[in-house]
């Protein structure tokens, strides 16, 4: 147990001199479980994700039908508000910026920001380049397994940071669990711990956890 104790605070001293650990965060080895609400129930035969707002077209896909769009697979770092970071997660799913790209979502030159809808009436406000960023991903399976359920199945919204990249890294919380739709916004509204007094932009090399930061 030592042996595992000093390993993980050794990795952490490491990942803080490289720079991949922000400030005010620690290493984990867990995937620690937050979210509001009781876990939902999945029905394949019921399950859809909405997509609307400001886009050309609303649509709505069945589960069958968002399984059949490109998949992905991305490698990040998360960070969580409460202060854990774990490292080298993998994910799949599908990139929002890959469905705009291909034409199965058009949004409205309006289109500035994203609202995941989820499920107990949860919602996440990001900026529009943050959702279309490489680092935001529709996820539907974690190290190589489907979701379990009280990390989002079906369908999550994960964010994270890509080593080597520059791209924007907000907290995790920033990815709903539970997606049910996706609204394209002309103006910003905020989402439920926003609303509860948590930072907007949530930048995790600036700390911005709360709205006061």
């Amino acid at each position: 147990m030592l042996n595992k104790l000093f390993g993980r605070r050794d990795d952490e001293d490491e990942k803080r001199q490289s720079g991949r650990l922000p400030p005010g965060q620690s290493l984990t080895q867990r995937f620690p479980v937050l979210h509001y609400g009781p876990v939902p129930s999945f029905n394949p035969q019921t399950w859809s994700l909405r997509v609307f707002g400001e886009v050309e077209q609303e649509l709505t896909w069945t589960w069958e039908q968002f399984n059949q769009l490109p998949r992905t697979q991305i490698t990040m770092d998360l960070h969580c508000v409460t202060r854990w970071s774990k490292f080298d997660t993998a994910w799949e799913g599908v990139a929002l910026a890959t469905l705009i790209a291909e034409g199965f979502i058009k949004p409205k030159p309006s289109a500035r920001y994203l609202l995941q809808h989820c499920e107990n009436d949860f919602t996440v406000n990001i900026p529009i380049e943050v959702a279309l960023a490489p680092n935001f991903l529709l996820a539907t399976h974690y190290d190589g397994q489907p979701l379990s359920p009280d990390h989002g199945y079906p369908l999550r919204g994960v964010i994270g940071h890509i080593v080597g990249s520059e791209h924007k890294t907000p907290y995790l919380w920033k990815g709903g669990k539970w997606l049910r739709g996706l609204e394209f916004m002309a103006q910003d509204r905020l989402g439920f711990w926003e609303q509860a007094g948590y930072h907007n932009e949530a930048d995790v090399w600036k700390e911005e956890r709360f709205a006061y930061d």
